[in-house]
């Protein structure tokens, strides 16, 4: 579930409460917590509405002037259900605080390691964890597009699988391109070093 960052700094404030989307079936789910630029944002809960039960005050809530702008977002998506989506700001992103870290326990390397090894063994391009780290290592600022070309991945796929290294504190996703984080410095040190 995305949202525009004109509507997270709301949420991060209070000032918006509720997302509406238009899907075939829920996306999200009551007490999930999503990853975003602001944080962490809590899935308060889930309802299924009409358009007509929508309310202006709903708008609002949501971020829009009226009723009628909210509507309108709907038009490139005009099939499915509309969802009212309670949310509210969680906390900080647990990544950033474990992307900063510049050391780990000989246990922490090796459950690390042992990740990687799976996302390897799991997926069908083959091991590509390391390629993807030092390609993005070596080019800091490089978009998906210049990072597939490199390694011969599809863009779209690489795009995903770089958000699973981000999830585990190895990358920094900017508005065009990527870093290596302190804590995936430290990582390619070691494996670097044949540790």
């Amino acid at each position: 579930m995305l949202f525009k960052e004109i509507h997270l700094k709301g949420i991060k404030s209070g000032k918006i409460t509720l997302a509406f989307r238009r899907w075939q079936k829920a996306a999200v789910r009551a007490g999930s917590l999503l990853n975003t630029s602001i944080g962490q944002i809590e899935i308060r809960k889930v309802e299924t509405v009409n358009e007509n039960n929508i309310t202006d005050t709903d708008a609002i809530n949501a971020g829009f002037t009226d009723k009628e702008e909210l509507i309108k977002t709907f038009t490139k998506n005009n099939k499915g259900t509309i969802f009212k989506i309670s949310v509210s700001y969680h906390s900080a992103d647990p990544r950033i605080k474990l992307r900063e870290q510049t050391r780990l326990s000989e246990p922490q390397y090796t459950d690390l390691k042992e990740k990687l090894e799976r996302l390897d063994n799991l997926s069908k391009q083959g091991r590509w964890t390391k390629k993807i780290l030092l390609a993005i290592n070596d080019n800091p600022g490089l978009h998906a597009s210049g990072i597939a070309k490199l390694t011969g991945f599809d863009k779209d796929w690489l795009k995903l699988n770089i958000r699973k290294l981000k999830n585990l504190g190895l990358t920094i996703s900017h508005t065009i391109g990527y870093e290596i984080s302190p804590l995936g410095k430290f990582f390619i040190g070691k494996i670097s070093a044949g540790k």
